[in-house]
């Protein structure tokens, strides 16, 4: 626990001090579209709150490193910080300049997944799914999978980045359910890892939600995506009673929402599978039931509108974390569970996309009631 806490408390200190200095200044750093299909915050908003998180690791890392040398937890932070660095530093180029596209980021993501396969050793050499485990008996085929697997990750987390508090919650939610199965194996360094970064993200977590007074930003994002999806192949990797499901399970929700949304655009809309779009399903809780719930349109409405949004979905999440924790072990079970979400997900997409408000909450404040 002392690890969590001091990642948070360190973390909450450096966000704020980001917030602070960037509230009068930093214009580069601020998301000024507030018209973009994805865009629902109502004043301009920093969006390199990824810098408090990945720099919270940072020290965290130097100082187990300097004052505890024999243990393995500092050199193992810094090996993650700098195999995630390319995503990272990729993402917060686009923060500020704007011109980074998401191929060259992508690009980044895949860069730093392939330095973890060599570093850390987290290739994919076990998948429980017929034809995916012949493919990972292979060298090339076990690492190939463990990159398309982070870099997607990375991208997943950035998709779900819509709205205050959702993709850092949801990444928390992923770490901590890894720290419990690696507690649960007796993996103590897997889990102290999971802890700093889910008290690291924690500490941002407060400044973003509810109010958003910073943004986690792609820089933010895909470095959470990065180190959830490192960390849980550690514990496979360490310990090979883990199903190599539990953690697909775990984080089924960044990862179907950015399989469903490719498909979408490509095969339903005939669109750029990299096109942004705000029918993705956060979006349409926003728009379609918190609108009416809310009523109406000023500043203060819109952002309690935005607050109210990420806790349906995180109720979503754990509807897959909470069975990924029970079932850890048994790749049955857990297929069977993720083969459910995503029946959950595709109904529920269909409902609100059809969904029309009773007729009792389109009344708007002070409006007549209809006849």
């Amino acid at each position: 626990m002392l690890v969590f806490v001091a990642a948070f408390v360190l973390s909450a200190a450096l966000t704020l001090i980001v917030v602070r200095l960037l509230r009068s200044r930093g214009w580069a750093t601020k998301d000024h579209d507030l018209t973009g299909p994805q865009k629902v915050h109502v004043h301009p908003v920093a969006r390199v709150g990824g810098i408090g998180v990945f720099a919270t690791l940072g020290v965290l890392a130097l100082a187990f490193a300097l004052l505890q040398p024999q243990s393995a937890l500092g050199r193992m932070l810094l090996l993650l910080l700098l195999c995630g660095a390319p995503a990272f530093v990729a993402g917060l180029l686009e923060d500020v300049t704007k011109r980074v596209s998401v191929a060259m980021r992508l690009l980044a993501a895949i860069l730093s997944a392939v330095l973890a396969v060599f570093v850390l050793g987290t290739a994919i050499t076990r998948t429980d799914l017929l034809l995916l485990d012949w493919v990972a008996s292979f060298a090339v085929g076990a690492a190939l999978l463990a990159v398309v697997a982070v870099a997607g990750m990375a991208n997943a987390v950035n998709i779900i980045d819509g709205f205050n508090g959702l993709a850092s919650m949801c990444v928390v939610m992923i770490l901590l359910a890894v720290a419990y199965v690696a507690g649960e194996v007796g993996d103590a360094l897997v889990m102290l890892l999971a802890l700093a970064g889910a008290g690291a993200i924690l500490g941002f977590f407060i400044w973003n939600y509810p109010a958003g007074l910073i943004f986690l930003g792609d820089g933010g994002a895909y470095f959470l995506g990065f180190y959830a999806a490192e960390v849980a192949l550690l514990l496979l990797a360490r310990n090979t009673q883990v199903s190599p499901l539990f953690p697909l399970l775990a984080s089924i929700y960044p990862v179907f929402e950015t399989l469903f949304s490719m498909y979408r655009r490509k095969v339903v809309r005939g669109r750029a599978v990299g096109m942004p779009d705000g029918v993705h399903l956060h979006s349409l809780v926003y728009r379609r039931l918190l609108r009416w719930a809310v009523g109406r349109t000023d500043a203060a409405a819109l952002t309690k509108r935005n607050a109210m949004t990420a806790p349906y979905l995180w109720l979503l999440s754990m509807l897959a974390v909470v069975p990924s924790m029970l079932f850890w072990d048994d790749s049955r079970i857990l297929g069977a569970f993720i083969v459910l979400f995503a029946a959950v997900y595709v109904s529920l997409y269909a409902l609100i996309i059809r969904f029309k408000a009773p007729r009792w909450l389109q009344l708007r404040p002070g409006s007549p009631p209809r006849r």
